[in-house]
């Protein structure tokens, strides 16, 4: 069975609500065909989308061509709105959530959902995620690496991951508004090399501030591999060896990074076999970012490269420890 975790999805229709907001950083979007869509911001084009980005069916479609027999849906990041006025941001946030549960609950066999929240207002957050999980039945939620330039540590979010912890909700972390953006205008680096740096930044944020030690049982996935922070542990280690007047933990950054969940969207297979090395296949969890042009076609792809894995890993990887971690039962046929 291959189940990928990392996939995006938005309601066709979502315009028709932001636009009613005040504010040009709302999204839209704009059809440029009967097949296709730009995502627009403040005018600007965003991204360039196709139709299997709203339309389930064009997706159940390539799936059968790509061999996957689930998608776990999530939003799109640009979608998160954390920099708008909480109510309205929550508002958009409810839409999405009942287009992916709607999605879900007509191809129960074929997708899997996770809900967005506006971790902006902490409070309004919870309560959104509250209804995700316990009336929309959603399998998680997909949060963004920062707020607002806030760091996930910031203790403005405890409560936030203490009630995931508590609910044992999963949570995606997907970069999004990434560090350094100003300077990456050219040769879309802010996708190659800033997404990468964002998460890393998120990850370790997480683990020094104290976040995964205080809670052991969250469930929380990275995506694309964990960006840089599997190669910057060594460093993060050598800072928490060398400056102990910094340390808040019991334990050095590279224990705690073990908690983590690691989408397999690495590229190639000496990375991914840098993840099992250090994290264990169990941790591993098949991701392409379907349907956007960086995405792994087809997906697992890394994974059916990748040499002396055993059937048992192969199987985990590609299937078995994304639904384990979403707290999901094994589905079959469609």
């Amino acid at each position: 069975m291959r189940v990928d975790f990392h996939t995006h999805i938005i309601p066709e229709n979502f315009t028709e609500l932001t636009k009613r907001f005040n504010g040009e950083k709302w999204p839209t979007l704009e059809r440029t065909c009967a097949c296709g869509a730009n995502i627009m911001v403040a005018g600007k084009v965003f991204r360039e989308v196709t139709d299997q980005v709203w339309c389930p069916e064009k997706r159940i479609k390539d799936m059968e061509q790509e061999s996957v027999d689930i998608q776990v849906l999530s939003p799109i990041p640009v979608t998160f709105s954390y920099w708008a006025p909480a109510g309205e941001a929550e508002v958009l946030a409810r839409v999405q959530n009942d287009f992916i549960a709607e999605t879900v609950n007509m191809f129960p066999t074929k997708f899997i959902g996770l809900g967005a929240v506006p971790l902006q207002n902490v409070e309004v957050a919870i309560r959104e995620m509250d209804r995700c999980k316990h009336e929309l039945r959603l399998s998680g939620i997909e949060i963004g690496t920062n707020v607002n330039g806030v760091n996930l540590d910031d203790p403005s979010f405890i409560e936030f991951f203490q009630c995931a912890e508590q609910w044992d909700v999963p949570l995606f972390i997907h970069p999004w508004e990434t560090l350094g953006k100003e300077r990456m205008p050219r040769h879309n680096l802010m996708y190659t090399v800033g997404m990468p740096s964002e998460t890393a930044l998120a990850g370790a944020s997480l683990i020094l501030g104290g976040v995964m030690e205080k809670f052991p049982k969250l469930k929380i996935c990275l995506a694309h591999g964990g960006g840089a922070l599997p190669y910057l542990l060594p460093r993060l280690d050598q800072g928490f060896k060398v400056w102990p007047h910094l340390r808040l933990l019991d334990k050095p950054p590279s224990h705690y990074a073990k908690q983590f969940y690691y989408d397999s969207l690495v590229n190639e297979p000496v990375n991914l076999h840098y993840l099992l090395q250090n994290f264990g296949h169990e941790k591993i969890i098949m991701g392409s970012d379907y349907p956007f042009l960086l995405r792994e076609v087809p997906p697992g792809k890394v994974v059916d490269e990748t040499s002396e894995l055993t059937k048992e890993q192969i199987e985990c990887i590609l299937g078995k420890n994304a639904l384990r971690f979403l707290n999901v039962p094994v589905k079959v046929g469609s």
